[in-house]
């Protein structure tokens, strides 16, 4: 199943998909959602929604500097899970970085998430633990 990518502004479903996706992570670990943090760092990231058909059913939330891209969110709606979009996702953004000569990945995931398994498994290793989050990298060149 291959998605098609397109830039979005919709904050609301970023949010919700977000959210919905993150809950049982942050009750487990006592954080807290904070919508106004949410909302700046929104305005600094590209963010893209991954479409089957005419389903929204994922999205990517990138922001670039010099060195890397880094994936600040990556989620797929549960329902899509299981099925290669995070992996399709994953190749999308490396194909971004390679064509603006951009050297690494990074992205940051909970330890109790299982999603990091498959960031391994596409050859991103560990570069710094934070308590409950790791900091993975991937370099492409």
């Amino acid at each position: 199943m291959t998605p098609v990518f397109r830039a979005t502004n919709d904050r609301t479903f970023a949010e919700t998909l977000i959210r919905r996706n993150m809950t049982a992570y942050y009750e487990r670990l006592g954080w807290h959602w904070d919508t106004q943090l949410f909302a700046k760092q929104w305005g600094e990231m590209d963010s893209i929604e991954l479409c089957v058909n005419t389903s929204r059913v994922g999205l990517l939330c990138l922001y670039r500097d010099d060195a890397a891209y880094d994936i600040r969110e990556l989620q797929i709606d549960p329902p899509w899970q299981r099925r290669g979009l995070g992996t399709a996702a994953i190749h999308y953004v490396e194909d971004l970085a390679r064509q603006a000569d951009v050297a690494s990945l990074r992205l940051r995931v909970f330890r109790i998430n299982p999603a990091r398994h498959l960031y391994q498994r596409l050859g991103f290793r560990v570069c710094r633990t934070d308590g409950d989050v790791i900091t993975m990298q991937r370099t492409l060149r």
